[in-house]
């Protein structure tokens, strides 16, 4: 080999190197994370090369009202609450318990939307949107959102949503063209996660 194919494979290994070294340093400090309940902070270590032992010691489906005690309405963060209450997994559906009590179900999960139906002019209608990418999330535009849930489903036991499918969601409220979104922060997203790497 020459002097440049010595430098040009050299370059080549170093900067390979680099890109492995970085990307396990990404990993470790993901993983390291001790509000997720999987890699390295020891919570479900697995025992002498065994499967992660469980933590789940609630019994059947669990359901998760969006909002927790506070539901579905003006002026609470909800972008904060699902940060805290996540990670959310495929067919989660947003439900009637609190979060807390779903994150260790043994089966499927329900992510349930509650809201007070338009009685009189004394209630604040909401509805429940799916928007279809980041944009129109951080915009609050509505314009290709899909409703999910109209102003009067969220009464009662609320609109039950499952998450079928491994890809972000985007939820709004819809009224009053999107103010409710904007100025009121009734907005989040959820990306699920495989129950397996759980």
């Amino acid at each position: 080999l020459n002097t440049n194919e010595l430098i040009i494979l050299s370059c080549s290994t170093f900067s390979l190197s680099l890109i492995l070294m970085l990307t396990a340093s990404m990993l470790a400090v993901s993983m390291a994370n001790k509000d997720w309940h999987f890699g390295f902070n020891y919570t479900n270590w697995p025992f002498k090369g065994g499967r992660p032992q469980s933590q789940n010691d609630i019994p059947g489906p669990r359901n998760i009202v969006v909002g927790g005690l506070e539901n579905w309405q003006l002026n609470f963060n909800y972008t904060n609450w699902a940060l805290k209450n996540g990670p959310f997994y495929l067919n989660d559906t947003l439900g009637e318990l609190p979060f807390l009590a779903c994150y260790y179900c043994l089966s499927k999960c329900h992510l349930v939307f509650k809201y007070d139906p338009p009685i009189n002019d004394s209630t604040i209608p909401h509805s429940v949107y799916l928007l279809p990418n980041l944009w129109s999330f951080l915009t609050c535009d509505l314009r290709k959102a899909t409703m999910v849930a109209n102003t009067t489903q969220g009464g009662g036991e609320g609109f039950e949503f499952v998450l079928k499918k491994w890809q972000p969601y985007y939820f709004a409220c819809g009224e009053r063209d999107g103010n409710h979104c904007k100025a009121g922060q009734m907005k989040f997203f959820v990306m699920p996660l495989f129950r397996q790497w759980h």
